[in-house]
């Protein structure tokens, strides 16, 4: 009994950790099984920062500080950290878009403009460069 026990929390935690790679294949993504923390970013942001459409995990909603795995949606391009968000972000349209936090519209994450909004690396995505500006204005 013990061992299914194990078993099972062995692969709930192979599970819960495997979506913060960035490695460029899935042997790579296999071998690295590491959370997406900013502590393993190459640049981390300040809050309120602006940063490329091609660093954040568009899944987790996350700055990463490097490049993530672009995926193709109907002529767009979005971004994730692993073979998982890869596979997620064709099937699951909740993934590929947010809330603008200033007008409350919905915004297609591949067309937003992204800032870091939490202390963890966290995005909000913006329709615009004003409406983002305009956010900053009411902090």
């Amino acid at each position: 009994m013990s061992k299914i026990i194990i078993g099972f929390i062995s692969l709930l935690t192979l599970l819960f950790t495997a979506c913060g790679q960035t490695g460029s294949n899935k042997d790579e993504a296999a071998q690295h099984h590491s959370q997406a923390t900013p502590a393993s970013h190459e640049h981390n942001a300040q809050i309120g920062e602006l940063v490329p459409l091609d660093e954040v995990c568009m899944v987790n909603d996350a700055y990463m500080g490097k490049k993530q795995f672009d995926v193709k949606f109907e002529d767009k391009t979005y971004y994730g950290c692993c073979e998982m968000c890869k596979e997620r972000i064709p099937k699951d349209a909740t993934v590929r878009v947010a809330i603008d936090p200033y007008s409350h519209k919905q915004v297609d994450k591949a067309l937003a403009v992204i800032a870091v909004t939490g202390n963890n690396g966290e995005v909000s995505y913006f329709e615009s460069k004003d409406n983002y500006t305009n956010y900053l204005k009411k902090q």
